[in-house]
């Protein structure tokens, strides 16, 4: 019965959120309300025995968490229409990275739910291969939305990488042009439910409450995040944490395909390379088949494509200040210049690459994929929550739940775009929760190893 409320009040709550969302009230303020609301239900839950139905039914609930999503159209971003348009683009044989949305050599492929004011008789005036500048104002008036198509950029070649382009694909074969977004809302929406029953799985493999894995699967922010906005991100988290299993298993070559295949989804879990290789050893298996997979997996789209196999990247680390530290590292600009947050933010993800190296046997690879992917979105701080997504479900397998404050301070990041010292104390605030947990952590455990000492001594 307990099991019963605490679920009905999980599915209460992703509907709020959603409900919130769409109406832009108070939206932000709800999430993470609902976020510690189901962690403490979570708790309560969690302090009692778990059998294999309390497991069905955590997994039964986070589908019902799912449905509030599909109820309604993408909110958080229009991301899912440039998915659809993809694989749409990939089923006519085309390239997506050959041609910008806009494009009339691809008139035919336009219907009324992703161009409401253009149809496939109508020119564009857009035509020939996509060229990306490198100046900052260019790439900002190229990336401009157009009122004729719901796709965003749609001057710009797609930034997804192959093995997200074989998923929008795949999804594209089996959903009808007049259902929109409905068919990746479904399909993230299955992710979702899926990696709460592989977490669960892995939880008690590892001799703990396989009832933790709650925290993905009726979380608001996957709920916002994956059945409603349908992003990538999700199935990238599918297969890091299907990598972590791969690799405590002692299956170092799947573990590679599958990191690889997260790296050729989105970009990010490439940072996870460190943790996977054991220098001591000099076993390299994992990680070179997986930057093998990332490489392969270009292959096909470079024979098709050519050089514009690389897509939006380069304007989109230039739009995103990568290039030159104006708009990103929201903490470090609290204290620094643009030019010294570029050189701080290298030096820190090169230590942090080092640390992972010099850790690896010394801790559980999800620990430090877990806390790999949180610095790198603490350094980077990205205003877009949905980069979080894996975060979640490293930080439940890990253990290490203080890693759940980043992705909500994101969304109070998202909301103040444009206001980057209230970005930077945003998520400095999430660095104080980090700092504070891990400090007492590890006082925790020098305290229990002391007291171990002691009593050894005095038997």
């Amino acid at each position: 019965m307990r099991l019963l409320w605490a679920g009905a009040a999980a599915v209460g709550i992703s509907t709020a959120v959603i409900a919130a969302e769409s109406a832009n009230w108070w939206s932000n303020l709800i999430l993470v309300a609902g976020c510690l609301l189901i962690g403490s239900l979570a708790w309560l839950l969690i302090r009692r025995p778990a059998g294999a139905h309390a497991v069905l039914g955590v997994v039964a609930v986070a589908a019902a968490c799912q449905v509030p999503g599909l109820l309604t159209t993408p909110i958080t971003s229009t991301d899912a229409n440039r998915y659809v348009w993809d694989g749409r683009v990939q089923l006519s044989g085309s390239s997506p990275y050959s041609h910008v949305p806009l494009d009339d050599a691809l008139a035919p492929l336009r219907d009324p739910v992703l161009f409401p004011g253009l149809s496939p008789s109508e020119r564009s005036g857009v035509n020939g291969p996509p060229r990306v500048p490198s100046d900052p104002a260019a790439v900002a008036a190229l990336s401009e939305d157009d009122p004729r198509t719901t796709i965003n950029r749609p001057r710009v070649p797609t930034i997804y990488p192959p093995v997200a382009q074989a998923y929008f694909a795949a999804v594209a074969l089996l959903t009808p042009w007049s259902a929109g977004t409905f068919g990746l809302q479904v399909a993230a929406a299955a992710l979702a439910v899926a990696l709460t029953a592989l977490l669960a799985r892995e939880l008690k493999r590892g001799n703990r409450d396989p009832r933790w894995a709650l925290l993905w699967g009726w979380s608001p922010i996957v709920v916002l995040e994956a059945g409603n906005a349908a992003h990538v991100d999700v199935l990238a988290a599918v297969f890091i944490i299907a990598a972590i299993a791969l690799a405590t298993r002692r299956r170092p070559i799947l573990a590679g395909l599958l990191l690889g295949a997260a790296a050729a989804t989105k970009l990010l879990p490439l940072l996870l390379l460190p943790a996977f290789t054991a220098l001591r050893s000099k076993d390299l298996r994992t990680p070179l088949v997986a930057v093998g997979t990332f490489i392969a997996s270009y292959l096909p789209h470079l024979l098709a494509a050519g050089a514009l196999v690389i897509g939006f990247l380069p304007g989109y680390l230039t739009q995103e200040g990568f290039s030159d530290g104006s708009s990103r590292s929201a903490i470090l600009a609290l204290v620094l210049p643009p030019e010294a947050r570029q050189l701080v933010s290298g030096l820190l993800a090169v230590s942090l690459a080092v640390l992972a190296l010099h850790r690896h046997g010394r801790e559980p690879i999800v620990v430090t994929c877990c806390w790999l992917y949180g610095a790198a979105l603490l350094i980077t701080t990205p205003t877009y929550p949905w980069y979080g997504l894996p975060l979640i479900a490293l930080a439940i397998l890990a253990g290490r739940l203080e890693w759940l404050a980043v992705p909500p301070v994101a969304y109070l990041a998202y909301a103040s775009f444009g206001h980057s010292s209230r970005q930077g104390l945003i998520y400095l605030t999430a660095v104080v929760i980090v700092v504070i947990a891990i400090t007492l952590r590890h006082r925790a455990v020098a305290r229990l190893r002391f007291d171990e000492l002691i009593g050894t001594t005095q038997h």
